[in-house]
């Protein structure tokens, strides 16, 4: 349900490309999808070990020239190695899975040169990561798992390559991202790191 929620805020930003048609612009409209892995950074890499990542947006260009709107979901996996327990907890949990739900919303700008493509982008958001945390039982020698919600602000930026392929761009992407909350009482920052495929969709609704 929870990432249900962050596509369906990406649909939504989807709906204004209705005035795409009336645009000369030749990347108005991308999707975006990708996969890689996120780096922990710092003290970060005190708990988080990189595990692999997805990440699902749009490329909505903004008038004439290479401004662009950048909205992102970032479904990041780690492994998580707890340093103390949470409260209400007395043991710590070792090689457990943490995900992240994040979305940025970004302003970036491209530039094409040919079948390339360069582009910049910095922006901020939120959204919560998902760590798990086990309590033990030893009358029935039973280990319960559930996770915890950590809510947290981010600001990203970062920077890619465009290869177009026709009616697509193939991309590698980097960025810097930065938690203004902590887990497990350090902060969280980390780089992804990714290559995947952006689909023109202006291409696509020009044709109906």
């Amino acid at each position: 349900m929870k990432l249900k929620l962050l596509l369906s805020l990406l649909l939504l930003c989807a709906t204004v490309s209705i005035k795409v048609k009336a645009q000369s612009r030749p990347d108005k409209l991308y999707s975006m999808s990708g996969i890689g892995f996120a780096f922990p950074m710092g003290e970060t890499t005190d708990y988080f070990k990189p595990k692999f990542s997805t990440s699902l947006g749009l490329n909505l260009g903004l008038g004439k020239g290479g401004l662009f709107l950048y909205p992102k979901a970032s479904l990041h996996a780690f492994t998580f190695n707890q340093i103390t327990p949470d409260a209400g907890y007395t043991y710590t949990l070792q090689k457990g899975r943490a995900t992240t739900y994040l979305l940025n919303v970004a302003l970036g700008y491209r530039k094409i040169v040919n079948k390339w493509a360069f582009y910049g982008f910095a922006g901020a958001g939120g959204g919560f990561i998902l760590t798990p945390q086990a309590s033990v039982n030893t009358t029935t020698l039973q280990v319960t798992q559930d996770n915890k919600s950590n809510g947290l602000g981010i600001a990203e930026g970062g920077a890619g390559i465009e290869y177009n392929i026709g009616g697509a761009n193939l991309f590698v992407e980097a960025s810097y991202m930065y938690g203004f909350s902590k887990i497990q009482n350090r902060a969280f920052n980390t780089v992804p790191i990714s290559i995947g495929i952006k689909p023109n969709l202006s291409k696509l609704l020009s044709k109906l």
